[in-house]
């Protein structure tokens, strides 16, 4: 079955780094687009970054633009969110999905805090 792990969220200070890692298994990993999303109490859903399957094409949020960078290792079934110059308002609960016919799958998330 299709499954999506997340990991290396944590509580850092602002303008701090993290490393977001999705883990995924059940499916045929290169042949998907992916994407993460972060989910906020006050905001709810929003779409931060998507990569194509090649790792080539990647796109951005305005808000994270410039700051994160989204990559993927096909061998390694394995897609990552390095997030840089992390501010307050990136606070969330960030989740990587996949859509794989005829449904989206999404991890359980991880946690990201910024907070002095």
């Amino acid at each position: 079955q299709v499954q999506l792990v997340e990991s290396g969220g944590g509580l850092v200070q602002p303008g701090s780094s993290l490393r977001l890692s999705c883990a995924a298994s059940g499916f045929t990993f290169r042949r998907y687009y992916m994407n993460w999303v972060r989910q906020t109490p006050g905001k709810g859903l929003e779409w931060v970054s998507s990569i194509y399957s090649d790792g080539i094409n990647t796109y951005y949020a305005d808000s994270v633009k410039g700051r994160f960078a989204i990559s993927r290792d096909n061998a390694k079934n394995t897609m990552w969110l390095q997030m840089n110059s992390l501010k307050p308002e990136d606070t969330a609960v960030y989740y990587c999905n996949a859509r794989v016919y005829p449904r989206t799958y999404w991890g359980q998330g991880t946690q990201v805090t910024v907070s002095s």
